[in-house]
C-alpha cells in the first residue's frame, strides 16, 4: 500500500462526478478495508457513501503491508499495526451484506457488480482463458506458460522497434500448478467449482460449517464459497488442491 498517496474520498467523489458529466455510462470503485486502528475509520460510513455514488461495479481489497513501501518501513519500526484477524472479518462480511442489499452481486472473493456488469477483463483470468501482455511489466499467458517482461520502463523501451523480446520471465505450468490453479480460481467465484469423483464427500464438511454451498448444475455439483467461506479461500483452496492432486 502507497500510505504517502494523496487519494482521498473528496478526489474520488470529484472523480466520479467529472466521469459523468463526459458522458462514461459506466465505472468501477475500488475500496481498502482493514486499515490501521489510527485512523478511526467508520467502515459502514464509507460504505454508505460508496453506495451513494451507484457505481456499477466495486472492487473491495484488505490492506497488506508491502515491505520496501513507507507502511511497510513504518510497520517494521513498530509505528503502524495492521488490523486484527477479526476486524478483517467484520469489515468484509458488513461489505459483502451492505453492498448485496444495495443490489450489488458478491460475483468474486474481491469484486461486486451491478446485474450485467461483471468485469470482463478480469472474469478472463479467472476463468484461465489466454491473454497478451503489452509492456513493461506485463504479463501474458497462453495456456501453457505464463510470461512477464521487463519491469522498469526504461529498459523496456529499449526493445520497442527492434527484435529484441522484452520478456523478463516465464514459468511453464505443471500439472500440479494446474490442479492449483483450477481450484483456487474456481472457488474464488460465485460460480463455483466443479467438483470431481469423490470430492463431495470431502468438502461436505465444508457445507456443514457455512463455508460453502453444493450446488447442483448440467455440468455436475458445484462448490460455491459462501462470504464466510471466501474468508478461509486459500486454507479450503490448499486442502482440496491435495486432496485432488493425491488421486
Amino acid at each position: 500500500a502507497d500510505a504517502e498517496s494523496v487519494h482521498d474520498a473528496s478526489a474520488a467523489r470529484r472523480a466520479v462526478e467529472a466521469a459523468r458529466k463526459v458522458g462514461m455510462e459506466a465505472f468501477s470503485l475500488d475500496l481498502i478495508f482493514a486499515t490501521p486502528d489510527r485512523l478511526s475509520r467508520n467502515w459502514e460510513h464509507d460504505l454508505e457513501q460508496l453506495v451513494a455514488l451507484a457505481p456499477d461495479h466495486v472492487s473491495l481489497y484488505g490492506l497488506t503491508i508491502e515491505p520496501h513501501t513507507p507502511l511497510g518501513r513504518w510497520h517494521e519500526r513498530g509505528q503502524e499495526r495492521e488490523a486484527d484477524e477479526e476486524r478483517y472479518e467484520r469489515e468484509f462480511l458488513l461489505a459483502h451484506d451492505m453492498l448485496g442489499s444495495a443490489g450489488f452481486e458478491h460475483y468474486e472473493v474481491s469484486n461486486f457488480a451491478r446485474p450485467g456488469k461483471r468485469a470482463r477483463h478480469n472474469s478472463a483470468y479467472w476463468l484461465g482463458v489466454p491473454y497478451l501482455g503489452l509492456g513493461p511489466s506485463a504479463h501474458g499467458f497462453d495456456g501453457d506458460t505464463r510470461r512477464w517482461n521487463i519491469e522498469a520502463f526504461a529498459a523496456w523501451e529499449r526493445t520497442v522497434g527492434t527484435l529484441t523480446d522484452p520478456v523478463g520471465g516465464e514459468e511453464a505450468l505443471t500439472d500440479e500448478n494446474r490442479i492449483a490453479e483450477a481450484v483456487y480460481l474456481g472457488l474464488r467465484t460465485s460460480d463455483g467449482l466443479l467438483l470431481e469423483a469423490g470430492e463431495y464427500s470431502r468438502v461436505l464438511p465444508w457445507q456443514d460449517a457455512g463455508w460453502i454451498t453444493v450446488q447442483e448444475s448440467p455440468d455436475g455439483p458445484r462448490a460455491v464459497c459462501t462470504a464466510r467461506g471466501w474468508l478461509r479461500l486459500d486454507a479450503l483452496a490448499a486442502d482440496l488442491t491435495a486432496f485432488r492432486s493425491a488421486r
